[in-house]
């Protein structure tokens, strides 16, 4: 029964950590939120799992694992942005526009590359980006050069 009391309490502080986190977490990047979502949650996890004696270390280490987890998996919805952007300026026409929504986090982008150019012996291409993010208009004119691996900067 003192087990079961210990982990209610585990469970209502760690919801009391959890739940603020959500709410604040939308002013944060996917991949901030992930890191801390994962982090908090790693942590009640790591706190409930093993032996009482080593429910600190255990919350740490799952905190830790939790952390990392949470950021890889809110910086992927990202990078499949990134992706359709650098897709769009390797195989996109000049002036031609590419548009989607990303089905994850409900972002909308216009996207229209410009004529190519070359800037210090590298590819590169102006590209407005016109992005609708969490119901706001945003849009940015980027430069974006190709490196020798055939990667995107902007």
């Amino acid at each position: 029964m003192r087990r079961f009391l210990a982990m209610c309490r585990g469970l209502v502080l760690s919801l009391a950590l959890v739940v603020p986190g959500i709410i604040i977490s939308g002013c944060e990047s996917k991949a901030q939120s992930g890191a801390g979502l994962g982090a908090l949650g790693g942590g009640l996890i790591g706190s409930l799992a093993g032996p009482s004696k080593n429910r600190k270390e255990n919350a740490v280490i799952g905190a830790a694992v939790g952390g990392l987890l949470g950021y890889a998996v809110g910086n992927e919805m990202d990078k499949a942005d990134r992706a359709r952007i650098t897709e769009t300026l390797e195989k996109g026409r000049s002036n031609q526009v590419s548009q989607w929504t990303n089905p994850d986090t409900g972002r909308q982008y216009v996207v229209t590359p410009m004529v190519a150019k070359t800037v210090d012996g590298r590819t590169c291409r102006d590209v407005e980006i016109d992005a609708i993010v969490d119901g706001k208009h945003e849009r940015a004119t980027k430069t974006a050069c190709r490196h020798p691996d055939g990667t995107w900067e902007m």
